[in-house]
C-alpha cells in the first residue's frame, strides 16, 4: 500500500511540475510581442517607433518601406531611439518592422496619419 501511494504522489507532482512548465513556457512566448507605431511628421518624413512590450529595446531591428507593385522602395534599422525615420513615399506603400522569428509588424501607409 505504501508503494501506492508514493506512486501516485510521484505522478501528483510530475503533473503539478508539468503545468507549472506549460504555464512558464506561454508567458515566456508572450513576453515578447512586437510593436510598431508610425506617424506623418507633417514635414515629407515618416517617423516610426517600435519596440517590444517586455520593454526591451527594438534598436538595430531591420525596417522596410515596401511599395503596393512589391518593391522595396526604402530599408535601414531603428535607431537608438527605437525610431526610423523616412521620406514620404508618393505611391502606396507599407512600412515592415521585422525582428525575425514571427515578431514582425507591418503598417499600411494608408493608416499612418499625422
Amino acid at each position: 500500500m505504501r508503494e501506492e501511494k508514493v506512486s501516485h504522489l510521484k505522478i501528483f507532482f510530475l503533473a503539478i511540475a508539468l503545468a507549472i512548465g506549460c504555464l512558464a513556457w506561454s508567458e515566456i512566448s508572450l513576453a515578447h510581442s512586437a510593436f510598431m507605431n508610425c506617424t506623418d511628421s507633417d514635414d515629407g518624413n515618416i517617423t516610426c517607433e517600435g519596440g517590444f512590450s517586455d520593454g526591451s529595446s527594438a534598436s538595430g531591428v531591420k525596417v522596410k518601406v515596401i511599395g503596393a507593385d512589391g518593391q522595396e522602395i526604402a530599408s535601414g534599422a531603428m535607431n537608438a531611439d527605437d525610431e526610423y525615420v523616412f521620406k514620404k513615399p508618393t505611391v502606396d506603400y507599407k512600412v515592415v518592422f521585422d525582428a525575425g522569428d514571427g515578431h514582425d509588424v507591418t503598417v499600411e501607409g494608408k493608416n499612418i496619419v499625422k
